[in-house]
């Protein structure tokens, strides 16, 4: 099972994922792993950071992985279920970690390793289209591959949702 929750910035994504994911574990007897994708840069980003960990329970085993999410997801067992927050800050780290590398590549790579994936995945990603149009040939470039990013897991994913306001909007699989 993959669930993709699309939304914007503090749209109530990363809480609704969790709650999401907590329904996933016990039923069907999942390991609960937290992979976070952020770095902690500046004060801002350690105090967002410290919050998503005050969220979660003391049972997600959390992993930081910045840039290796689709080595992590080959690796997962059927008995997982991994909460991955977050693909735009992962995609980010792209652009500026490995800044020679096509991004567009890393995302086939996530969306192969997906593909195969026997462990149960929550996917946690910004919707960053609807907005202002960038000015700057970067933040152009990182809005096109996050669009492109989503669609191509949106595709792949079995549930996707749409949060706005704290309020999930099925888009694609059963409703909750």
């Amino acid at each position: 099972m993959i669930h993709l929750i699309l939304g914007g910035a503090r749209s109530g994504k990363s809480s609704y994922a969790l709650t999401s994911a907590e329904q996933y574990i016990a039923p069907r007897e999942r390991r609960p792993v937290f992979i976070a994708t952020a770095t902690a840069s500046d004060e801002e980003m350690r105090l967002r950071i410290t919050r998503h960990q005050q969220e979660r329970g003391d049972h997600w085993q959390l992993e930081e992985i910045p840039l290796a999410l689709a080595e992590r997801i080959t690796n997962a067992l059927p008995n997982e279920l991994l909460l991955i927050d977050c693909l735009t800050l992962w995609l980010n780290n792209l652009f500026f970690m490995t800044p020679d590398d096509d991004p567009a590549q890393g995302v086939a790579a996530l969306k192969s390793a997906l593909d195969g994936c026997q462990a149960d995945v929550v996917l946690i990603a910004n919707e960053v289209g609807l907005g202002v149009i960038p000015m700057g040939d970067i933040t152009r470039r990182y809005v096109d591959q996050a669009g492109w990013m989503n669609q191509a897991l949106a595709a792949i994913a079995d549930k996707v949702t749409f949060v706005a306001a704290g309020l999930p909007m099925t888009l694609k699989g059963e409703s909750a």
